[in-house]
């Protein structure tokens, strides 16, 4: 991974996070759910059209609650908005907080099943 020094100019930034696999969530269809381990906990991310997701997981998302996954950072300025990246921080926003989660180590798509009327 780039180094903290090398990433504090924008430039740096893009680089870093070009060199790392991520996803964007405008890139997904609507309900794909997303599973996301970071150093410290997982989370799960079922995806709306309008671009906001409903979120469970880590400490602060007990149960299924709308919010706003801003992007991927490495903690400082940075912000590479409505994407997720391996090695890199969510920031998430709900009603009243915003949330910088630790390092992403996994990224994965689950498959909900259809509702049968």
């Amino acid at each position: 991974m780039t180094s903290t020094r090398s990433a504090a100019t924008l430039e740096g930034f893009a680089k870093a996070t070009d060199a790392v696999q991520g996803v964007y969530l405008r890139d997904l269809e609507p309900l794909t759910r997303l599973v996301v381990r970071t150093c410290n906990s997982e989370y799960q991310f079922l995806v709306s059209a309008s671009g906001e997701v409903l979120v469970e997981g880590g400490r602060f998302f007990d149960h299924p609650t709308p919010a706003v996954l801003e992007g991927a950072s490495l903690g400082g300025s940075f912000l590479k908005v409505g994407w997720i990246g391996v090695g890199l921080r969510m920031e998430i926003r709900d009603a009243s907080r915003r949330i910088v989660t630790s390092p992403v180590r996994h990224i994965a798509t689950e498959d909900v099943p259809p509702v049968i009327h």
